[in-house]
């Protein structure tokens, strides 16, 4: 099994011998790009579509939640309260204009903020 959902979900496609534009459109209301960039990891499914695709591939919505490697919303939140350094440095993340802020940088953030955090 795949350790990340894209992989997971690339694998269960292949499993069914489906191309991305089936998929897509068994699936409706979902473009075979917009699929394709869950797959590669540009883009994570919102809460009903990964619901959708788990009934579709008759899998449990944890097994696909549990691959899902975004930081959860609640704890930026709770960082950016309690943390004045992870606020500024996020408002600073958000203000590039001139390039695009990565998951990596805001994983990296959360991470760094979480142990500062945990120190004071």
């Amino acid at each position: 099994m795949q350790d990340t959902l894209g992989g997971r979900l690339r694998e269960l496609r292949d499993a069914r011998d489906l191309s991305l534009r089936e998929l897509a459109k068994q699936l409706g209301g979902v473009t075979a790009a917009h699929l394709s960039d869950i797959e590669f990891g540009r883009r994570y499914p919102s809460d009903e579509l990964l619901a959708k695709l788990a009934r579709f591939f008759q899998v449990e919505e944890a097994e696909l939640r549990a691959l899902d490697t975004r930081p959860p919303i609640e704890e930026i939140k709770r960082l950016a309260q309690t943390s004045p350094a992870f606020s500024l440095a996020l408002r600073k993340l958000v203000d590039k204009v001139d390039k695009e802020v990565t998951a990596e940088e805001i994983l990296k953030l959360t991470k760094t903020a979480s142990s500062e955090t945990e120190q004071e």
